[in-house]
């Protein structure tokens, strides 16, 4: 059974926003007292955050779909809809966020790092928001805006300040359950450990922590055995520990060799592990045979410029020093490395000649219009209201994408899409709909209102009439 896991593919859908209402206020003696639509309530994020007490990707593995709830339509009366409910997902320390062609999005390292995975969509304003002096009766209310969905992939890469690295029964389980409070699975056969272990090291006022990476074997970095699953384990180390078998019973074996052969796979691998600092541990010198070749090894690893400490997992021989030396290196790496400042808001102001979108031509008689107005403003259009295409138009005709159109060469009947390919709203374009559009009738205005007002019109008429006779007649005695 699967208990550890350090790549998932997640697949993160965001809540929707919520419509908003169109809507009349009705009372005795009022049936059109003016709108009173609600606007729509937003949908929930889909947020990452970094938990200390989260290990695994295990959970995602299992259950890959995640999705935020929809905010609420708005209601009249101008009542607006409830917000959807964010979806917060805890992730380990060290947490990689990917689109699915590998550039990575995010880097989560420290408890609370959050990032937001998918973004709620915005609610629609409902037609009270939408009134104003000029428009003081719209008959219609914009769409939600739909919550953004995507499939992200999520890589573990260990946070730890040392890594132990080796061929498989080299001794790094061993050491790393002596050298810390961490219980990994000892056993007298390869491949004992199949997920990195994590054990803290305290060395006087250092205090570190210490990864045991599963044994690597010639080829890993290239797919072979368990090596490659887990090389990524070692990229945040500040120092790498070869753990070198000085008992082993194989005869092609040396400690030299494994060294080398390691070294191979680390550079074939990458990921900027050239420069980290090395330390060599010649383990199991508790046996005879191990402590004579220790003997004999050491000099040569040495010449090389490598920092050799000979110990034993059962005696615990040479583990102080060791712990020391590793600590030295870990406390010099965190001196060296810049103070980590608060998290900076970065602005980043809009182009004084950048319109917010772009026209381009396609083909014969087609026009693309992408941005992020157009698209959104695109998508809370309901096509199905005159009066609100109406509006579409005028946003648009406002924000210049007809004046764009003109000069990309466009010419009334030519096809113009807005958004991507994939979804995108295509219409043929008349100029004449961006400056009247008289087949829509009046934008903004209800037509319900206009007999109410007539009759209130011909009432106040009358009483007028009613006033004028009476003022003149006042104090008149028809019998003198």
């Amino acid at each position: 059974m699967t208990t550890f896991v350090d790549r998932v593919e997640l697949h993160v859908a965001a809540g929707n926003g919520g419509h908003g209402c169109a809507s009349v206020h009705r009372e005795k003696f009022k049936p059109l007292g003016g709108p009173d639509g609600g606007n729509g309530g937003r949908g929930g994020d889909v947020t990452l955050v970094v938990d200390q007490d989260v290990t695994t990707l295990l959970e995602y593995h299992h259950s890959p779909h995640r999705k935020a709830t929809n905010g609420k339509p708005g209601e009249g009366g101008n009542r607006s809809g409830k917000d959807g409910t964010d979806l917060v997902l805890p992730v380990p320390d060290g947490t990689v966020v990917m689109d699915k062609h590998g550039n990575v999005l995010a880097d989560l390292v420290g408890q609370g790092t959050t990032f937001v995975a998918g973004q709620g969509g915005r609610g629609g304003l409902g037609n009270a928001a939408l009134a104003s002096a000029r428009r003081k009766a719209p008959g219609f209310a914009l769409l939600g805006v739909p919550g953004i969905a995507r499939d992200v992939v999520l890589e573990l890469k260990t946070v730890a300040d040392v890594a132990l690295v080796g061929y498989p029964s080299a001794g790094k389980s061993s050491l790393i359950s002596v050298l810390s409070a961490a219980k990994p699975k000892i056993a007298d056969y390869p491949f004992t450990t199949l997920v990195p272990n994590l054990g803290v090291v305290t060395a006087g006022s250092t205090v570190y922590t210490i990864a045991d990476v599963p044994g690597l074997i010639p080829g890993a970095s290239e797919g072979r055995g368990l090596g490659l699953e887990f090389l990524r384990h070692v990229e945040r180390c500040s120092v790498l520990v070869h753990v070198l078998d000085t008992a082993t019973l194989e005869s092609d074996r040396d400690p030299a060799t494994d060294l080398d052969v390691i070294e191979a796979e680390l550079r074939a691998y990458g990921a900027g592990l050239e420069d980290r600092p090395r330390i060599v541990v010649l383990n199991k010198i508790d046996v005879p045979d191990g402590r004579d070749l220790a003997e004999m090894i050491r000099p040569e690893l040495e010449s090389r410029g490598y920092q050799v400490f000979e110990v034993s997992a059962v005696s615990h021989e040479g583990l102080r020093e060791l712990s020391y030396a590793l600590a030295k290196i870990v406390a010099e790496t965190r001196a060296a490395q810049p103070v980590q400042e608060s998290t900076r808001v970065v602005i980043r102001p809009q182009a004084v000649d950048d319109a917010g979108f772009t026209v381009t031509a396609e083909e014969e008689g087609l026009f693309r219009v992408r941005g992020e107005k157009p698209e959104r403003w695109v998508r809370q259009t309901d096509f199905s209201n005159d009066e609100a295409v109406g509006y579409l138009a005028d946003r648009l005709n406002r924000l210049g994408v007809e004046d764009q159109l003109l000069k990309a060469g466009a010419k009334p009947g030519d096809g113009v899409a807005i958004g991507s390919e994939d979804d995108a709203v295509v219409f043929d374009w008349e100029p004449t709909m961006a400056a009247g559009a008289e087949m829509l009738g009046r934008r903004g205005e209800d037509h319900r209102f206009d007999a109410p007002r007539a009759a209130v019109t011909r009432r106040r008429d009358k009483q007028a009439e009613r006033d004028d006779v009476e003022e003149e007649y006042r104090g008149f005695d028809p019998f003198q």
